[in-house]
């Protein structure tokens, strides 16, 4: 696993949902407009579709 260091304003742990062919993940309405950076931190789930 690889370390990085992001400076930010706010955290948030969520769960990546399955949508279409692809996947998202929600995040506040607040943050629309705002630049945001998405780091993976585990291995997809063997079970997940791809």
């Amino acid at each position: 696993m690889d370390r990085h260091e992001i400076e930010g304003y706010e955290v948030l742990d969520r769960d990546v949902r399955p949508v279409g062919n692809g996947a998202h993940v929600l995040v506040p309405k607040r943050w629309i407009g705002a630049d945001v950076k998405v780091v993976r931190v585990s291995q997809p789930n063997a079970d997940s579709d791809e």
